[in-house]
C-alpha cells in the first residue's frame, strides 16, 4: 500500500513540474546506456540536452557554452567527477558565472556525498537515475515552486 502511494505522490510532483521547456543541461557521463537514459528523461521535458563522455570534452563544451545545469558522473576514468567539478568552479569564477551542478552517481557512500558537495556540486543523485528525482532536484537547484512558477 505505501508504494501506491509513493507512486501516486511522485506522479502527481510530475504532473505539477514546472516546464523545463528550453533549458540547457550537460550530461557527461561515461557510461552510455546511462548517458543514453538521463538524456532522454530530460528530453521527455522539453530540455536541450547536451552529452560528453569524458572530463575533457566537456571543459571544452563548458568554455564555448552555456548552460543552465551541469550533470556528471563521479566515477569516470582519467579525470572523475570531483576533479572535473572543480576545473569547472575556477573556470566558471573566472568568468564571473555560477552554474548549478549535480553529482550523478553509483557511489552511495557518506564519505562520496560529503566530497561532492565540498568539491562543488550543489545536488548528489544515484544511479539508476529516476525520472522524478532528476526533474525535482533540477527544479529545486533553479528555484522553481512546485506550482511551475519560476524564480
Amino acid at each position: 500500500m505505501a508504494n501506491n502511494y509513493e507512486d501516486s505522490h511522485r506522479q502527481d510532483d510530475i504532473n505539477h513540474c514546472p516546464s523545463l521547456e528550453g533549458l540547457q543541461i550537460l550530461v557527461v557521463d561515461d557510461n552510455e546506456d546511462s548517458l543514453v537514459l538521463t538524456t532522454f528523461i530530460l528530453e521527455s521535458y522539453g530540455v536541450q540536452v547536451t552529452t560528453a563522455t569524458s572530463a575533457l570534452e566537456a571543459l571544452e563544451l563548458i568554455k564555448n557554452c552555456r548552460f543552465d545545469i551541469l550533470i556528471f558522473d563521479i566515477a569516470m576514468p582519467k579525470v572523475d567527477g570531483y576533479s572535473l567539478i572543480r576545473k569547472v568552479r575556477q573556470m566558471l569564477t573566472l568568468q564571473k558565472q555560477h552554474t548549478p551542478a549535480i553529482a550523478l552517481t553509483a557511489l552511495t557512500s557518506e564519505d562520496s556525498y560529503n566530497l561532492a558537495f565540498l568539491s562543488g556540486f550543489q545536488g548528489y543523485i544515484h544511479k539508476p537515475v529516476e525520472a522524478s528525482v532528476l526533474i525535482a532536484e533540477i527544479t529545486k537547484l533553479l528555484g522553481f515552486s512546485q506550482e511551475g512558477n519560476g524564480e
